[in-house]
């Protein structure tokens, strides 16, 4: 499909925009010594529950050399642990712990707490134009 100039410059505002709110977003965190990749993993493990570092190397599109350092680094803090995998004892797999869980859900709250000052400046009419967008973002975000 083949976009018009306005089409474009749509696209080159939603992308610009999303990426914008998205690093403030992730400037909101409860542990600044946490890399991004770090706090990504934890949360993923929070969410869905434990994996192999493939899986996660996976669902976080690195190279599994990347992953490994990855949750030696986040063993290291205690905030995830390695056990043998149940059906391959040739693997291992990976769940966060209780500290990972309230370093993840801390995050939320500073994100969370930051999006909701910055909403409050909104007209009613702004916020009301956001919640209807939200079902076209969402879709987006799942693509």
């Amino acid at each position: 499909m083949s976009l018009s100039e306005p089409d474009r410059a749509t696209v080159a505002a939603l992308r610009a925009s999303v990426l914008k709110l998205s690093r403030r977003l992730r400037n909101q965190r409860a542990d600044e010594t946490l890399s991004p990749t770090q706090l990504s993993v934890l949360t993923v493990l929070v969410v869905r529950g434990a994996m192999t570092p493939g899986e996660l190397a996976r669902q976080e599109k690195v190279q599994p050399p990347s992953m490994t350092r990855v949750i030696a680094g986040l063993e290291e803090r205690g905030l995830v642990r390695r056990e043998p995998h149940a059906d391959d004892r040739r693997q291992v797999v990976v769940s966060a712990t209780e500290p990972a869980a309230a370093v993840v859900e801390e995050n939320r709250r500073l994100g969370n707490a930051w999006l909701a000052e910055h909403l409050a400046q909104l007209t009613p009419e702004e916020n009301e134009a956001l919640r209807a967008a939200l079902p076209v973002l969402e879709k987006l975000a799942q693509a």
